[in-house]
């Protein structure tokens, strides 16, 4: 049998596995560290889903995104720093990248939009003032809910000729309508229960704008619309495109924590609306 000698080299055709070895003080290539810092971030959006999912009661599933976001860098990250993309046509990659800077481009003009909504202040004097709903719980509105509502009692307070109209129907997992709920809660704040109109049939944002425009006249009264800061320009968009002509926004804050979470529901869902012509 033939013995190999040792400074023999083995064919590339039969190893198993290739060694990069880097000179010392030279720089590993830039793919290597672009797949550190994705291993890195897809931890983070892991570590993000198992903290809501743990930590904080939402009202949908949609934080489960970041999960399969963060499976998705994972899975991106190591091939990237394995170098085990030698394989993958050029033409791929072109697409690949091309669709990532599309959407990364997308991303920053929206958000862009939704912040600049993130400090709305409305004039006094409005005829109406319509409260959109959000998750009623067990023992009352959600946190989110909460802080609409709370925003809007100041503004109800400082113009006592506003009327406010509640929007909002009842969910599966909920025990009332979110409209019954925001009611009880103004009314307990000591608002007079003829100040408050209810719209108990919405289930969604556009549903909320046009079922509550019913009970108004969108093009002469003014409309103080309030919700989350996150939520705003959205809501405002939405509002447009339902035919209030003289709608103002007046932003409540938001749960710093879900904060992200819901910049990234509210991008997809101003790209969902903008697709289907809303607004």
């Amino acid at each position: 049998m033939h013995k190999r000698r040792r400074d023999e080299l083995i064919p590339y055709n039969k190893t198993k596995r290739v060694i990069y070895v880097y000179r010392r003080g030279k720089k590993c290539p830039a793919s290597v560290r672009a797949g550190g810092i994705l291993l890195g971030l897809g931890g983070l959006c892991l570590l993000y889903c198992l903290f809501i999912l743990l930590f904080v009661s939402f009202g949908s599933w949609f934080f489960l995104v970041w999960g399969l976001g963060g499976l998705v860098l994972l899975a991106w990250g190591g091939l990237l720093l394995g170098q085990r993309t030698e394989k993958i046509p050029g033409w791929v990659k072109i697409c690949w990248g091309v669709l990532a800077g599309v959407a990364l481009t997308a991303f920053v003009v929206v958000e862009g939009f939704i912040f600049a909504q993130f400090g709305a202040k409305a004039r006094p004097g409005a005829d109406y003032c319509v409260i959109l709903g959000a998750q009623m719980k067990t023992d009352g509105p959600s946190d989110t809910l909460r802080r609409r509502l709370d925003q809007a009692l100041v503004y109800l307070r400082e113009n006592p000729e506003t009327v406010a109209i509640v929007s909002g129907c009842q969910g599966s997992n909920e025990p009332v309508s979110e409209a019954r709920g925001m009611y009880d809660y103004l009314v307990g704040a000591g608002i007079a229960p003829d100040r408050i109109l209810l719209e108990e049939a919405s289930r969604n944002t556009r549903e909320n704008l046009e079922y509550s425009g019913r009970l108004l006249n969108r093009q002469e009264n003014t409309v103080v619309l309030v919700t989350n800061n996150f939520h705003m320009f959205r809501a405002l968009r939405l509002a447009d495109g339902a035919g209030y002509e003289h709608v103002q926004g007046l932003s409540a804050s938001a749960y710093p924590w879900t904060l992200p979470n819901n910049l990234l529901r509210e991008f997809m869902g101003v790209v969902k609306d903008f697709m289907v012509g809303h607004f």
